[in-house]
């Protein structure tokens, strides 16, 4: 009977022990179109979870597990990755994943097994909008924060704008966002263009864009919406837009991508992140360390990764632990902490982060192979009126 109340007591501790670690599933596609953005989040992601916990990657002597899981960026493989996450590995917390699409198969999962998701990267408003629940909150930035960053860069009285998008969540949640913000600051859009996600011939597009916008006078704009490869901002610069009095204009983008902005010195847009715009000790520690360990700077989706890890150290120890969701909940809503672009505050209404965006100019600067996005001025979180699409 001793031996085996021995065995109980042992098992018990066991039991305890295993329990006493805070398992967080990083769901997110690491195969794919968007390889380069996941290994960026992931990156990110273990970064900020370093930082905030000061290199201890325990969160009151927890210890961290982190858990990957591929989507293949398919969005049924990610609901069922998730499922697994939450279901099999009993995951706390669960981050991801990189395509909208797959975003918005997942969602409906964290609140089956009422879980927290933080959404990172994905960015289709619908997903703190139409297709929202209380389990989703989103470190990343939406199409909405997106497009009205680039509509005050942009917009103004007498400026006419044709759109290109791709055609899918992305695409058509950031042009419709983009086409609101812009309309208010007197502009108007004359033409909206979607193409396959996979497009890399962009002729047919540009010369219906061109077509469009060949009568219009005043100041005239091409606006592209675009994630992966294609290049259609060179592709169709090549065709030569300024016959038409066209100025290709976007947002911005990762450092490969910027490749393309080279050819396009002076342009104007608003951007989520470029390494050396932010002024904080975040950044400076995200940009020292990221050099040193791989020898690259940090990238678009490794600041919004770190951002993530962050505000699951700081949400975990404001509830106290992982183990109760709706403390986590209550924990996070209006939540501020810190991140490489400075302070983020999750909303409450939608858990949408409200944080800066930067209107930038490119500029070509001696030993950069690609066009820099240089500052022009921060939009703070009061400076961007974000609306509220859940309701």
């Amino acid at each position: 009977m001793k031996g085996l109340t021995a065995l109980t007591v042992a098992g018990a501790i066991m039991s305890s022990a295993a329990s006493a670690e805070i398992r967080i599933a990083h769901v997110y596609g690491k195969t794919g179109p968007f390889e380069a953005y996941a290994a960026q989040s992931h990156n990110g992601l273990k970064l900020g979870l370093e930082y905030a916990t000061g290199g201890t990657m325990e969160i009151n002597g927890e210890k961290i597990v982190l858990i990957e899981k591929d989507t293949q960026l398919k969005p049924d493989i990610g609901r069922a990755q998730l499922e697994e996450a939450f279901g099999d590995d009993d995951a706390h917390i669960a981050v991801g994943p990189v395509s909208s699409g797959v975003a918005l198969a997942m969602l409906p999962v964290a609140e089956e097994y009422e879980r927290v998701l933080i959404v990172e990267p994905a960015v289709a408003d619908s997903i703190t909008g139409s297709n929202w629940n209380r389990y989703i909150f989103r470190t990343g930035r939406n199409s909405s924060q997106d497009a009205i960053a680039n509509a005050v860069a942009l917009g103004g009285e007498g400026v006419t704008v044709a759109t290109l998008a791709q055609d899918y969540a992305f695409g058509r949640d950031g042009v419709a966002a983009f086409k609101e913000a812009l309309e208010a600051t007197g502009a108007t859009v004359a033409h909206e263009e979607y193409v396959p996600t996979d497009t890399t011939d962009f002729t047919a597009a540009a010369e219906r864009i061109f077509t469009k916008m060949s009568d219009v006078d005043g100041e005239k704009k091409l606006f592209i919406i675009w994630a992966g490869g294609g290049n259609p901002m060179g592709k169709i610069n090549a065709m030569e837009p300024e016959r038409f009095g066209i100025e290709i204009a976007t947002g911005g983008n990762i450092l490969a991508a910027l490749k393309a902005y080279k050819e396009l010195p002076g342009m104007e847009g608003a951007t989520y992140y470029y390494y050396e715009i932010p002024q904080n000790p975040v950044n400076d520690w995200l940009v020292k360390t990221h050099f040193e360990r791989f020898d690259s700077p940090p990238d678009f989706f490794t600041a919004g990764g770190m951002a993530s890890g962050m505000a699951i150290v700081e949400a975990i120890k404001k509830a106290g632990g992982a183990d109760d969701t709706d403390a986590l909940i209550n924990a996070m809503e209006g939540m501020t902490w810190e991140t490489p672009k400075g302070p983020m505050t999750f909303r409450p209404e939608d858990h949408q982060a409200m944080q800066t965006m930067y209107h930038f100019r490119t500029e070509i600067q001696d030993g950069k192979d690609y066009g820099v996005p240089v500052l022009v001025r921060e939009m703070g979180m009061d400076d961007l009126s974000i609306p509220l699409r859940n309701n």
